[in-house]
């Protein structure tokens, strides 16, 4: 058995495999199924050892910010070029959220986060309300409020 995100394109998969593909490290297409004209109809991929699969289906399934994929990064650097590949034609939303030019929603959220997040109240309080301010996430920011609570 084995679990896999589907994503429902109208027809632009192909595009959104290249483009996660060379953002993502460690990824890449491992399948594709062409039509009878020669465009893409489904195309497996390994995003840095998840699975995920998109499809040209045609118009009527818009994607929605309610499923999103989740990016979990190291540092600021690689947080930054991952957020501005994805906005570049998309657009950013609140809290390390954004919607890509395919309007797939996504979350590039920094490793340390969840240690930020836990412990006393009022750290856990300073740093959500520091996070509620920003769009893409500002480690430094986040770790100087955890820091100050």
């Amino acid at each position: 058995m084995s679990v896999t995100t589907f994503l429902w394109f109208d027809a632009d998969a192909e595009a959104a495999a290249r483009l996660y593909t060379s953002t993502v490290p460690n990824s890449r297409v491992t399948e594709i199924t062409r039509q009878g004209d020669g465009t893409a109809f489904v195309l497996e991929l390994d995003l840095d050892g998840h699975a995920v699969t998109l499809m040209n289906g045609g118009p009527g399934h818009p994607h929605s910010d309610a499923a999103s994929l989740q990016v979990i990064v190291d540092s600021q650097a690689e947080l930054d070029r991952i957020w501005d590949a994805l906005t570049e034609g998309g657009a950013p939303g609140p809290c390390g959220w954004l919607t890509d030019r395919f309007g797939v929603s996504w979350q590039v959220v920094p490793t340390v986060l969840p240690k930020l997040m836990g412990g006393e109240p009022e750290r856990v309080i300073a740093v959500g309300t520091a996070l509620r301010s920003m769009s893409k996430l500002d480690i430094a920011a986040l770790q100087r409020a955890y820091e100050g609570a």
